[in-house]
């Protein structure tokens, strides 16, 4: 008995010793399985629109899916309604050894800050903002100048010479997309009205069609015959609005012009357009030059030059955009893109 009580010590050293070992050979395992082709792992952190909201996330939703789809990625998505879990979320997919954290929207940048410091060897990216880290991609728009092409045909489009703006959250991202609309417009008709609202001041007004709606009927009311909004999921408030308007009001059309994804097919014959953020592009081949282990930090800018912003055109606006329109838009096209024209850029606006 006195025997087995001087053992047991080295009994309890050997199991511990056994136990190391095991843990060593799942982390070689887990390596070797990898190198094998364990799948590429992506982590994909959606603002409170969520990816239904057919605008910004639904975009960031696609190109991931894509990814998906054709890269044989793992892929998994997120939405988080509470501004204090963002962090964390972040945080945890990198404890957890994912490739690649992507959040989406300006309000992660301080979590994804504080994520990625605390991660070094976990490659983020975030669009809509820059973090300055060595592990960070920052993926910029340049959503004036698909604005200003806004503008222009909206400009072209309205025979009442009133046109509107419903910005979703107040914030100077928002007022970069109202300014080079305005511009585009003016552009166009020098004398040109625009109406412009904003549904809120917190994050909600990402999310509240219902106020989008009286926003945009009180515009309409004031004679706007079309109207371009950057609000995400409150987006749909409108096109419920100029539907409604112009089955009302006979010999009457009301336009709304969609944001970020392509919505022209929401409300066909109504929606005259749709400035096109490609979120999805820049997410896709984010996630495929991390996958190929090219992936690129720093900032990185998508504009008309690289078709990163452009306006919708297909088979459900094709009755509504004249092909004069048309030229003219490849017209102005050409000279953002070749610097005849310059187009405002509100973040550089001293204020």
């Amino acid at each position: 008995m006195k025997k087995l009580r001087f053992l047991a010590p080295f009994l309890g050293l050997l199991v511990a010793l056994s136990a190391c070992k095991k843990s060593d050979s799942t982390t070689e395992s887990t390596a070797e399985n990898k190198a094998a082709g364990a799948p590429f792992r992506v982590a994909l952190v959606l603002d409170k629109g969520g990816k239904d909201d057919k605008s910004f996330n639904a975009s960031a939703f696609l190109g991931a899916s894509r990814a998906q789809k054709e890269l044989g990625i793992e892929l998994r998505d997120v939405e988080v309604n509470d501004d204090t879990q963002v962090e964390p979320t972040l945080k945890n997919f990198a404890k957890k050894g994912y490739d690649l954290v992507i959040a989406i929207g300006f309000t992660q940048q301080e979590a994804l800050k504080k994520a990625a410091e605390a991660n070094p060897n976990t490659h983020f990216a975030l669009v809509d903002s820059v973090v300055d880290l060595p592990n960070v991609a920052s993926l910029m728009f340049k959503e004036h100048q698909g604005s200003y092409l806004a503008g222009a045909l909206a400009a072209m489009k309205s025979k009442s010479g009133v046109i509107g703006f419903i910005g979703g959250m107040d914030i100077p991202l928002i007022r970069r997309f109202e300014l080079g609309y305005r511009e585009g417009a003016k552009h166009v008709k020098n004398n040109i009205k625009v109406i412009v609202n904003y549904v809120g001041v917190t994050g909600e007004a990402w999310n509240n069609p219902t106020k989008a709606k009286e926003l945009a009927v009180s515009q309409m009311g004031q004679k706007a015959d079309v109207i371009f909004h950057a609000a995400g999921a409150s987006g749909a408030g409108l096109f419920d609005a100029v539907e409604e308007r112009t089955k009302s009001k006979a010999g009457e059309n009301f336009y709304a012009i969609g944001v970020d994804s392509n919505q022209n097919w929401v409300k066909p014959g109504f929606v005259l357009t749709s400035m096109l953020k490609r979120v999805d592009v820049a997410v896709f081949d984010t996630i495929k030059a991390a996958k190929e282990g090219k992936f690129k930090t720093g900032r990185q800018d998508f504009g008309l030059q690289n078709a990163g912003i452009d306006l919708a055109m297909d088979e459900h606006n094709k009755a509504l955009v004249d092909d004069w329109m048309k030229t003219e838009l490849d017209k102005l096209k050409t000279d953002i893109v070749h610097s005849k024209i310059t187009v405002t850029d509100y973040y550089l606006i001293k204020r």
